[in-house]
């Protein structure tokens, strides 16, 4: 349990540093950082894979690719929706649209509690339903501050759970569909890390000091994501899930790093979602503690 906790703040520590990180590899633009954490990370994760016996998950996508032509259509849309994000992620902080990205990340829970009840008609709790409500507070207020909320937000709070529905109306919601994702954003990763404003040439002779910090930028990248990866593994699911709202605290903190501030007018847009996102928080430790309360008790190890 606690190595499980541990990798997974460990994984939210180390995304929140790939979104301040970003900020310090000047003169590369967001389309070109883009492109290097791709090619770089995709190895790194083909390497784990195959050194944890997960490359048959990989082996299994490929097979379905023979008989289900449906999976020719799904796996390029779901690559895209997932590179839309990851592009955005490393785009918003050079870009001034941090704040941003991190409320989008903070209403994603919310919108799937919704996506959950009116999709897959799951039941909503008297916790989750005070929560949306909350959440419908902060948005109206922002919908009559600036006439509707900014395109970055929307992005990813829509986004990403369109990209999660996907993958599970097409069973590729493993390792091996993350995988093809990522294998499928290569061609453009490629074209973004080569064919963008700095040449390769251009950066070993003008910034001699770069290329050593966009392989780092790859470790980061694939670090965050072996870690995740085995956090999932060791963790229940609902604390797993209550882990997860770590991040989007970080991306507010390197918000407010770089140089973005909520301003006035903003902060009841803010509070209200933060509000509803405390009351799934709670909820989700209640649910975990009497889970752990009535599981049944093992007896412990002779040694």
């Amino acid at each position: 349990m606690l190595k499980g906790i541990s990798l997974s703040v460990l994984a939210s520590v180390l995304f929140g540093s790939m979104y301040y990180y970003t900020t310090l590899l000047t003169p590369l633009d967001g389309e070109q950082i883009f492109g290097w954490r791709m090619v770089l990370t995709l190895p790194i994760m083909s390497l784990f894979l195959i050194c944890t016996a997960d490359w048959s998950l990989v082996q299994q996508v490929a097979g379905r690719l023979r008989k289900e032509w449906k999976l020719w259509l799904a796996l390029p849309l779901s690559s895209m929706l997932l590179g839309i994000q990851l592009w955005l992620f490393l785009w918003a902080p050079l870009h001034g649209h941090a704040l941003e990205v991190s409320l989008g990340y903070f209403m994603m829970p919310l919108v799937m509690v919704l996506i959950g009840r009116y999709y897959y008609k799951d039941r909503l709790s008297t916790w989750q339903k005070m929560a949306t409500l909350l959440a419908l507070a902060g948005v109206v207020h922002e919908l009559f501050r600036v006439d509707g909320l900014s395109w970055a937000t929307l992005l990813v709070c829509l986004g990403y759970p369109y990209y999660f529905v996907l993958r599970s109306q097409c069973k590729t919601d493993n390792l091996g569909g993350l995988w093809f994702d990522m294998a499928l954003m290569l061609p453009v990763a490629f074209y973004f890390a080569w064919n963008s404003g700095l040449s390769l040439q251009d950066m070993l002779h003008q910034h001699p000091a770069l290329p050593a910090m966009v392989v780092l930028l790859g470790l980061l990248s694939a670090a965050a994501l072996v870690a995740y990866i085995l956090a999932s593994r060791l963790l229940p699911f609902s604390l797993f899930g209550l882990l997860g709202y770590v991040e989007p605290v970080l991306l507010v903190g390197v918000s407010f790093l770089i140089g973005e501030t909520i301003e006035p007018n903003e902060w009841p847009t803010y509070i209200a979602i933060w509000l509803a996102l405390v009351l799934l928080t709670v909820e989700g430790a209640i649910q975990f503690r009497q889970q752990r309360v009535e599981s049944p008790k093992t007896n412990p190890d002779p040694d």
